[in-house]
């Protein structure tokens, strides 16, 4: 097209109100009158005029996306923009996680981190919550997976951002968790495992055994696993309900009780997480005042046997301690008791003393006892005579008399359950039988009278059963077995020899184990407790001493 001339005319006709598309690019100078229709461009870089056919109006461009560098993505982004990036040269899209690239697989998240949650926590049913950070070098995740270690149910736990729980974790174990990240374009390897933590959750329930007191029961608590914290406290409740009551130890007497009431008992355990659930109730006792259905068994010291010191006498045997047995007592209170003790040579044994009740020490020669000394050969002097205490059932028997023929003879000493013989022409007399019971769960002879001692005319007599000392030709008359309160034998005449000792005392308590064992012994007294050999009882030997016991 040739070049051609133009003018420009003075003036321009405006129409109201003026097109678009017969202005400008923005006003520029408030002289010209074309630009002075259209809004200040001041400000406004990068924008576009939009119009609504009346009003015109300056509005940010809109793109699909924008592009630069890493530093430059969009202050405030919305899930699902769309960002070139012109560090890496390639596309990214916003999700909550981030920015990430478009179609690329995920890469496996960094620092996972796992804090243990036990507050409340039910045993067995630990929970976790595992943090980590997505790694935006790979592509849009949408779905993370944990794996714990060691293996839970179910093995993986998912979620769409950090943090995910776990839940159903063993309680007082150390977990790790290791984090895969996956999207329709893969799944990322494993991430590194997190730290080791302790799953800790309440306590396991624990269980419970009652035994019944006076107006009380003796609980013991069997704890179960701490749930990975230390127990503080077990709550205890009885049924029917009197009062609850807590403990830190696993042994606890519950007061407040109703002599003659039933009773079961439930415990939980408390830990810094919470409270166990409930034990199974205990078994059911019934408080009692003191113990009942007692069996008592009291023998004293044995008399010793006589000395050799007359050359016409021969020397008899002495006499078992008192022998008393009883049953179907009830005991409560303090009581004394005292183990007898067996008597020397030419002397009485002394009495024992238990739970209410005495028996008397056994007589040495011609001397009366529980059971009586027997009686020498000598003239003039009478045996001893059994049950001194007087009491029913006897606790003793006579001795046996002594011959004061040509041979001389003397008597042997009472035992519990028969008298001593009579002595005889050249022989002695032999100590009576004891008495035999079953109080400890094995039967026992105990408590037998000794022997008489020789002359030299004819042989000596031996011990009664259940521990009598024998007569001697020789020397010194046999001592009486300890504990036995059985009676010493006598010595040989003409030797000055001493009779034998009598055994010591005992005193033997049993009663059924489902009540509790005595509350109080003195440390006076020495004793043994057998829970096993008779069974369902608690069977107290008690061999020295003297105290208060209480039970």
């Amino acid at each position: 097209m040739a070049n051609k001339d133009f003018k420009v005319k003075n003036g321009i006709d405006i129409q109201t109100p003026l097109p678009v598309s017969m202005g400008g690019t923005g006003q520029t100078s408030t002289t010209n009158t074309l630009n002075s229709l259209l809004p200040d461009q001041a400000g406004n870089a990068n924008k576009v005029l939009q119009t609504d056919g009346t009003n015109t109006t300056w509005v940010a461009q809109t793109t699909a996306y924008q592009r630069g560098g890493t530093a430059s993505r969009p202050q405030s982004p919305t899930a699902g923009d769309l960002y070139y990036n012109t560090d890496y040269s390639y596309f990214e899209s916003y999700t909550t996680n981030g920015w990430f690239p478009i179609a690329a697989a995920p890469l496996a998240p960094t620092g996972v981190t796992a804090t243990n949650q036990p507050s409340g926590r039910a045993y067995n049913n630990g929970q976790m919550s595992v943090a980590f950070t997505p790694n935006s070098s790979g592509g849009a995740p949408t779905t993370f997976i944990v794996t714990p270690s060691p293996s839970t149910s179910p093995s993986t736990f998912t979620g769409s951002s950090s943090p995910i729980t776990i839940t159903g974790l063993s309680s007082n174990t150390n977990y790790t968790f290791t984090v895969q990240s996956t999207s329709p374009y893969g799944t990322s390897s494993a991430s590194s495992a997190s730290s080791s933590v302790l799953a800790t959750t309440v306590p396991q329930a624990p269980s419970i055994s009652a035994t019944a007191a006076s107006q009380s029961a003796s609980l013991t608590i069997t704890p179960g696993s701490n749930g990975g914290s230390n127990i503080t406290q077990y709550t205890i409740v009885s049924n029917p309900t009197t009062t609850t009551q807590t403990t830190s130890n696993t042994s606890y007497t519950f007061t407040g009780l109703t002599d003659g009431v039933s009773y079961t008992f439930s415990a939980t355990a408390t830990n810094a997480n919470g409270t166990s659930l409930s034990s199974s109730p205990s078994n059911s006792v019934t408080p009692i005042s003191g113990r009942q259905n007692v069996e008592l068994l009291l023998i004293a010291g044995g008399g010793g046997g006589n000395n050799g010191n007359n050359n016409d006498t021969t020397m008899a045997g002495g006499g078992a301690g008192g022998y008393r047995s009883f049953t179907g007592l009830t005991i409560s209170g303090n009581y004394t008791v005292t183990v007898g003790g067996g008597g020397g040579g030419s002397g009485n044994g002394t009495n024992s003393i238990g739970f209410g009740y005495t028996s008397t020490g056994g007589g040495t020669q011609g001397q009366n006892g529980g059971s009586g000394g027997g009686g020498p050969s000598a003239p003039g002097t009478s045996r001893g005579l059994g049950n001194a205490g007087g009491y029913s059932p006897s606790e003793g028997n006579n001795g046996g008399s002594g011959y004061n023929g040509g041979q001389r003879g003397a008597g042997g000493g009472g035992g519990a359950g028969a008298v001593g013989s009579n002595g005889s022409a050249g022989s002695s007399g032999n100590g009576g039988a004891g008495a035999t019971s079953s109080i400890t769960g094995t039967s026992i002879t105990r408590a037998g009278g000794g022997g008489g001692g020789d002359s030299n005319f004819g042989g000596p007599g031996t011990g009664g059963s259940g521990g009598g000392g024998s007569g001697t030709e020789g020397g010194p008359g046999t001592n009486g077995s300890a504990n036995t309160g059985s009676g010493g034998g006598g010595a040989r005449v003409f030797t000055g020899s001493s009779g034998g000792s009598g055994g010591s005392g005992v005193v033997i308590l049993a009663y059924s184990n489902s009540q509790p064992n005595l509350s109080y012994i003195d440390p006076g007294l020495t004793y043994t407790l057998d829970t096993s050999s008779r069974s369902g009882f608690r069977v107290y030997t008690f061999t020295a001493g003297t105290g208060t016991v209480t039970p």
